[in-house]
């Protein structure tokens, strides 16, 4: 046996996986077929259970080179396993980016081995062209010798890994990336297109291009959904029932499953097909496709392999794959990507000399020159003639919208304590049914029980005690928050989702769009003149300023569009350009000659705003007087709004002018940076400072002129880093945010509810911080310590100068008053903690931390330990990058935080992948970037939804212990009756379990949400003091009764054996059913403990169905109100007024009325002492001991009944935790060693420096400035 050959595939991805390699092996196969044999086919289902099972009993180790075999184990925390066959296909070469000359097309048509084993049928294989046939000969006409190389390959969730000779492991293709192409390069050497030949080739490695979502059989779905080890167990305890002869509730659970496993099948085909629909659209595209030879050629999309040029019709399109553009402009809409139905531009990508400016092509960070599969291409321009082309990049599920589709339909579990201790708890009821089927088979041995009946009893008190209908149960709570989530107007995707959503305690916000108004309003304008400020104006649209070089660059610098006559673009390019009252011409692809095929987009004001002109001379031409009048510019080149970069800019050419101009826009502290420090005003920070405070987004406008030797072809293809540099300030746009009327209010109800709140926001610092004060996100006595971080530079280590922002009104910060506010951040976890009244006096001020975009980014690098720490109490995250809010989120789930998302642009949607509630705010259907989607454009729908996951939440809490204890009651009273070798009727079961429980169960979930959110959040896992205790003292109360009614009914003056001919009611004649009951179920303990367990589900069923404070009460829930009722009248009067026909049926015998009082007087008892234990001792006592927070001293009061409480808690304290619990959640351990240390939160007068983690413990120090 080889040494085991461990791989790892994709490294440092999110889908990274170990890979095991195994053959065959036939003696090992012999051995498991043997066994299949045995056990009538049995042990096939732990080996589909469990893949690394069948690999091991089925193959031996050998190297990842000659496996035929592959074991794959995810590395996430989820460590799932995953089997895959090493199959072998024959191409002409083993790397598709392969020339392929003259001697490749002499093996091109060379047959493929016959043997299956060595060569399987290539997936997504071509005919061959007829053409092709004669390339078997090389140039001299002989036979080509070359052999077909050999090529091993596995499939992985819709992905093929191939073997890599070099790198000796397998490796994922994913398209042009591979090659690490730079701009140059995607220009001359992928420029042309291909050859039929290297087509092929590269077919052979990518597939045909498409997003194929296949929708399975009814079969393959049956099958699937069949061998689930839940219904596995349900058909074993079928048929279990049925050789017992319990037909009736054999047949009703095998009913009540065929409905589920219809309604699940129903369902999963519907989202397939759903699924199927939403990619077949790019599938079935037509395009032209340039050929190597200069021709063009009309192909389906699903022939376009990595490569391929393609032109992009000037009518539009839907693009079939990921491709970058070389050539022309595209407008496009992303909506189905992004959720942002805002078009957008893309650009072409430049082609610099080799060299400066050289980039290495990435569609990550080229985004504004790739157009994505699925988008919609809405119109391209292009000029003189030549065509817009794009360079295919990836094809198939390697795509944007092929990742999308992957990761719907191959799903990462749902990782929650809930589910773990739900797992957990049901081996405790196997453990237990171990017990009771030890039990009874010692029992029945002992009283000479025959075998077959032994067996069957045993293997019925498994049955008993993992009750059937848990899983349906256990849905139905989050099925009907669901549909009340939809009733609000937020639609869900995935439903698991809403019970983690029950604990969120953060919830980090988008700015633009989620807190404010979308719309932007142009508050003033304040130009620079002669490097200095000039006083605001509230307009722009004056005659007096048509001609400055300020409104030009409002005019111009924006990526509007014309779509059927009416602009559309960017909300704040808009609203900027409709200030100045300009016009926006487009020309058309015959108006490109009329501007030398130079300026393909116009805009000039109207004639009301320019200056009286003098009257045209009869000498005059009139053409040349025509064009002397116009004002006009013309866009020549746009590089497009990066939020990496923070600024957007244009190249414009005035009418007439030999020279052009550079216009800039964007972020203030970008733009002056990329000026010249002369044309700057000295004042510009405190300018800024001024605006930002008030909560006004500010936007930065910057000009160049530019040299004259710079042409209209060498800007095409220049780097925007030459032309947004030496730029004259201009001045300040000032734009009027206003918060959105909802906002204040629903921040002020989840701070109520002790869940933090963060801002993530790509505007500017100050107007971050003035915008969360504004809302309430930081309150006006609270100080804001500003991070600024600077990375290593000039030999000087990384180092952060913490600045501490001025408050409202200009109140200066003491810092030596700042501390962490303990309450607000251990909200969730209060075991551990008791605040003192000087420290909650302390607490009362608290500190936020705020940072910038690029200050996170060297924390993060350079700061590892310390970002922990600044998250802790982090409010404001400005200037933030995308995948720097994708970082964020990743950081506070990192320290144990339960992390909402709510946001509403393009920007957001990392960060909403990647939270545990990701709510969009984009009502486009095409939105699928988050779990949630909310139909009303504001954050109202935040605590509805965390609502009604804490709803869901402490519902499926309930019904998990409903069913438990459902359990084990039934469990007892079988116990009880097998010590008298007796058992429940059949119909009695099914009167149980369908009448009572199920009907309870579906009805006792309907409780909608409580009004408001309350402070303290539900708990998270089922193995909590609280939860265990309850569920373990409600199954001690019920089994004693239960204990106590079969003890005593043997003690009763009237008792014997019963029979059919006792008469216990003293009847006038004995019973008429004088048949013999084989199984002995009808007697009198048999009727006692059936009475007593029937009311104890109903009192265990009212017991757990708490209300406040997460769910509305019980008596406002009508349909479980109504049927507990029903069910209470029923069996009262069934106790205290015999029907002959019921009691027959329901293998109930006659009792005195005596003892009928009696039961009704145990089955009062029991109720009592269940409502009393459960309210009294668990909902009072222990929930203030766990998780109670001493509220009287918090505030500085004396206890309100002096050393009484405080010692019974003592008590209590010593009595149930002994001692004093460790906080579990990283973020509560960082603020208790916080709390402690005197040097936190950093003083104004300090200065944090890196220093490298080989020298101390530490990643930084703390620096005192002099």
């Amino acid at each position: 046996m080889e040494r085991e050959d461990l791989k790892v595939l994709n490294q440092g991805a999110e889908d990274e996986m170990v890979l095991r390699s195994y053959r065959l092996c036939r003696w090992r196969l012999a051995l498991v077929g043997l066994g299949v044999l045995c056990t009538g086919g049995a042990l096939l289902l732990p080996l589909y259970w469990m893949p690394e099972w069948c690999a091991k009993a089925t193959c031996s180790s050998t190297t990842a080179r000659r496996a035929n075999v592959v074991l794959l184990r995810s590395t996430d925390e989820f460590r799932r396993w995953f089997l895959a066959r090493v199959r072998v296909m024959l191409a002409p070469s083993r790397n598709p980016y392969h020339g392929l000359e003259e001697e490749e097309s002499q093996i091109t048509s060379l047959p493929f081995s016959s043997n299956p084993t060595d060569s399987p049928p290539l997936a997504h294989a071509r005919t061959p062209h007829p053409t092709d046939s004669r390339l078997a000969r090389g140039p001299n006409g002989c036979s080509a010798n070359r052999q077909p190389a050999r090529v091993c390959y596995f499939t992985l969730h819709s992905k093929k890994y191939f073997w890599n000779d070099d790198l000796q492991n397998f490796q994922f293709l994913t398209g042009l990336e591979d090659l690490e192409l730079r701009f140059s390069s995607l220009h001359s050497e992928h420029g042309t297109g291909l050859t039929r030949k290297q087509q092929e080739n590269r077919r052979r490695f990518f597939g045909v291009n498409e997003i194929a979502v296949k929708v399975p059989s009814i079969f393959k779905l049956l099958m699937k959904e069949v061998l689930n080890p839940f219904y596995i167990f349900q058909l074993f305890s079928v048929i279990l029932w049925a050789s017992d002869e319990y037909y009736y509730y054999a047949a009703a659970i095998s009913i009540m499953s065929v409905i589920s496993i219809t309604t699940s099948l129903y369902t999963i085909k519907k989202q397939y097909i759903m699924l199927q629909a939403m990619v077949a659209a790019h599938n079935n595209v037509r395009v032209s496709v340039c050929r190597a030879n200069g021709g063009i050629e009309e192909a389906m999309a699903t022939d376009l392999v990595p490569g391929d040029i393609m032109v992009i019709p000037s009518n539009g399109t839907i693009v079939p794959c990921d491709a970058v553009l070389v050539s022309g402009t595209c407008i496009v809409n992303e909506s189905m990507l992004t959720g942002e139905s805002v078009p957008v531009t893309k650009t072409n990508l430049p082609n610099p000399a080799r060299g400066e400016g050289d980039q290495v092509y990435q569609t990550k960070g080229h985004t504004r020159h790739t157009l994505f599969c699925g988008t919609q291409v809405i119109q391209t321009r292009y000029y003189a003639g030549d065509l817009v082309k794009a360079v295919v990049v990836r094809t198939g599920f390697s795509t944007a919208k092929g990742r999308l589709v992957r990761s719907i339909l191959y799903p990462k579990p749902t990782d929650f304590k809930l589910y773990h201790d739900a797992y957990l708890f049901l081996l405790c009821l196997v453990a237990v049914a171990a017990i009771g089927f030890v039990y009874t088979v010692t029992l029945s041995v002992w009283n000479g029980v025959p075998a077959e009946t032994i067996v069957i009893e045993a293997l019925d008190i498994i049955t008993i005690t993992v009750p059937p209908a848990l899983p349906a149960a256990m849905t139905a709570g989050i099925v009907y928050a669901q549909r009340r989530l939809k009733r609000v107007g937020i639609f869900c995707i995935s439903p698991q989702m809403i019970n983690i959503c029950g604990q969120l305690n953060l919830v980090c916000f988008d700015k633009t769009g989620t807190l404010t108004e979308d719309g932007l309003d142009l508050f003033a304008v304040q130009r620079v003149e002669n490097g200095s400020f000039r006083p605001s104006e509230e307009s722009a649209d004056k005659e007096s300023l048509v001609k400055s070089r300020f409104v030009a660059c409002m005019a111009s610098c924006h990526s509007l569009t014309k779509i059927d006559g009416r602009l559309a673009g960017d909300p704040l390019d808009l609203k900027m350009f409709e200030a100045t009252g300009w016009i926006l011409e487009e020309a058309t692809a015959e108006g490109t000659t009329l501007h030398n095929h130079i300026m393909p987009t116009v805009v000039r004001p109207p004639k009301r705003l320019l200056p009286p002109q003098p009257v045209m001379s009869p000498e005059q031409d009139e053409d040349i007087y025509t064009l002397s009048l116009a004002y006009e510019i013309g866009i020549v080149c746009q590089f497009p709004f990066s939020s990496a970069l923070q600024r957007m800019s244009v190249v414009a050419r005035l009418l007439g002018d030999k020279r052009m101009d550079a216009y800039l826009k964007g972020a203030p502290e970008v733009v002056a940076a990329l000026c010249k420090k002369e044309t700057v005003p000295e004042n510009f920070t405190e300018v800024l400072q001024h605006y930002t405070r008030q909560g006004f987004r500010v936007i930065a406008l910057a000009h160049r002129r530019l040299e004259s030797k710079l042409t209209w072809h060498k800007v095409q293809s220049i780097n925007r880093e030459h032309i947004e540099t030496n730029m004259e300030f201009l001045g300040l746009i000032f734009m009027q945010n206003k918060l959105k009327a909802e906002t204040p209010g629903v921040l002020r109800d989840l701070h109520r509810a002790n869940i933090r709140t963060v801002m993530v926001t790509g505007d500017n610092m100050q107007t971050a911080i003035s915008v969360a004060r504004d809302c309430g996100m930081i309150p006006p006595q609270d100080t804001v310590i500003i991070s600024d971080a600077t990375p290593p530079r000039d030999g000087q280590n990384a180092n952060i100068t913490w600045r501490y922002a001025d408050k409202p009104g200009g109140e200066a910060p003491r810092p030596e008053e700042v501390s962490i506010n303990l309450e607000e951040v251990c909200h969730a976890e209060h075991s551990w903690q008791s605040v003192t009244a000087d420290k909650a006096r302390r607490a009362r001020q608290q500190h936020h931390f705020a940072m910038s975009g690029k200050s996170f980014a060297v924390i993060s690098q350079h700061f590892p330990d310390l970002l922990p720490k600044l998250v802790l109490n982090g409010t404001v995250f400005a200037r933030m990058a995308p995948d720097q809010k994708t970082q964020l989120v990743e950081a506070l789930q990192g320290v144990d935080y339960f992390v909402g998302m709510c946001g509403d642009g393009a920007n957001d949607v990392g960060a909403l992948k990647r939270a545990h509630g990701g709510i969009s705010l984009s009502q486009l259907e095409a939105s699928v970037a988050a779990p949630f989607t909310s139909k009303s454009p504001n954050i109202s729908c935040v605590p509805s939804l965390i609502g009604e996951g804490r709803a869901a939440l402490v519902t499926s809490f309930s019904v998990f212990k409903f069913m438990a204890l459902y359990s084990v009651i039934q469990y007892s009273s079988v116990t009880l009756l097998y010590s008298i070798l007796s058992n429940l009727g059949d119909f009695q079961f099914l009167f149980i379990d369908m009448a009572i429980i199920l009907l309870i169960a579906f009805t006792m979930s309907l409780n909608p949400a409580w009004g408001e959110l309350v402070p303290r959040p539900p708990p998270s896992g089922l193995l909590s003091v609280p939860l265990l205790l309850s569920v373990l003292s409600q199954i001690l109360i019920c089994f004693g009764f239960q204990l106590f009614a079969f003890l005593s009914v043997r003690r009763q003056p009237w008792y014997e054996v019963w029979t059919p001919l006792s008469d216990a009611c003293n009847l006038s004649s004995p019973a008429l059913n004088s048949e013999v009951d084989e199984h002995n179920i009808r007697n009198y303990e048999n009727t006692s403990l059936f009475y007593v367990s029937s009311f104890q589900y109903l009192i265990v069923a009212v017991v757990f169905s708490k209300g406040k404070p997460f769910r509305q009460p019980s008596y406002k829930n009508v349909p479980f109100v109504l049927s507990a009722l029903s069910l209470y009248a029923f069996l009262l009067f069934i106790m205290f007024h015999p029907v002959a026909t019921i009691d027959e049926l329901l293998d109930i015998v006659c009792v005195p009325f005596e003892w009928r009082v009696k039961l009704f007087n145990i089955v009062l008892v029991n109720a009592t002492v269940s409502v009393l234990v459960e309210i009294v001792v668990f909902d009072f006592v222990l929930w203030k001991l766990t998780s109670g927070q001493d509220k009287q001293g918090g505030d500085g009061a004396p206890p309100s009944k002096g050393g009484i409480d405080v010692w019974g808690r003592k008590c209590l304290s010593r009595l149930c935790c002994r001692q004093q619990m460790a906080p579990k959640a990283r973020y509560m351990q960082l603020a208790q060693e916080l709390s402690a240390d005197p040097n936190w939160p950093p003083k104004s007068t300090t200065t944090t420096e890196a220093k490298p983690r080989q020298e101390q413990r530490s990643s930084y120090q703390i620096v005192i400035d002099s």
